[in-house]
């Protein structure tokens, strides 16, 4: 691959070991002009490795939105670009959506190679047999979190999400409350010296871990339900109208609703208007 053609070229990095990087990624990276990228120090180490040298330009969470313009800037000179994050899929979890979007909407060309995916990898190793949903991390809120672990637990669908150390143990003992027996399987970090799976019922899962010092990267599989369960309209009604009460907008409430239900936004939208009408 002499050089690459104008566009901006969405690829994914190892999870931890660089050798699980793709021929094609390589070939990408050492002909486009420039790197856009998370996190400079990390996406040296990977280029170094392969004997790569190339303009690398920070993009990560916080100064996304201003790197549109650049980008942008950069594809009409006739430049091409790769956009890449720490680890995996740019855009999943991570940084590069509006990127993704504004060159898009421009006109400009989106290549998107295949490649580690922490989400694919411990579904994988879960061994469980049936679809699944991504939700990213759990909500921060508790009531918040609450509705999307009792919207797991009533799925049919697996469900994937990545946790942070310190909250897998509070997320672990709702989930054993809520189904003791529920099948989880958790992977630490993946491709890593410390890789790591444990998999059990949510119950002995939690007492493996409990007073252990968890760390690294944690991605989290909970097996679907074997029944269709009713949500429960009590528990979303009550995260509805706190989240009003906190001065949320009524259509942005009804969206976080649905991201942690996997209802409709539509329905959770009237539901929540006819409460407000209805006052307390």
């Amino acid at each position: 691959m002499q050089g690459a053609r104008p566009a901006l070229y969405v690829v994914p990095t190892p999870l931890g070991n660089l050798k699980d990087v793709t021929l094609r990624v390589l070939d990408v990276l050492a002909a486009v002009d420039l790197v856009l990228c998370e996190d400079t120090r990390r996406t040296r180490k990977l280029l170094s490795h392969y004997r790569l040298s190339k303009q690398l330009v920070s993009c990560e969470r916080f100064s996304e939105a201003r790197r549109v313009s650049y980008v942008l800037g950069a594809l009409g000179e006739g430049k091409s670009l790769a956009l890449v994050s720490d680890a995996g899929m740019p855009g999943i979890s991570d940084p590069g959506t509006r990127i993704i979007q504004s060159v898009r909407r421009e006109g400009y060309e989106v290549v998107v190679l295949p490649g580690p995916s922490a989400i694919v990898t411990a579904f994988a190793a879960s061994g469980i047999d049936k679809p699944f949903r991504f939700i990213g991390f759990l909500p921060r809120k508790t009531e918040e979190k609450r509705l999307a672990v009792h919207a797991m637990l009533s799925s049919r669908d697996a469900t994937v999400f990545y946790e942070s150390p310190r909250r897998l143990l509070s997320t672990l003992k709702e989930l054993a409350a809520g189904d003791p027996g529920r099948f989880v399987c958790i992977a630490r970090e993946m491709t890593k010296i410390h890789e790591e799976y444990l998999a059990g019922s949510a119950r002995e899962v939690l007492s493996q871990l409990e007073g252990k010092d968890v760390r690294g990267e944690l991605t989290v599989v909970v097996d679907g339900s074997s029944r269709d369960a009713e949500p429960s309209w009590d528990a979303i009604d009550r995260a509805g109208m706190r989240l009003l009460a906190l001065g949320v907008p009524l259509k942005e409430a009804s969206a976080v609703l649905a991201d942690v239900s996997g209802l409709s936004r539509t329905e959770l939208y009237r539901r929540l208007l006819a409460s407000c009408r209805k006052g307390p």
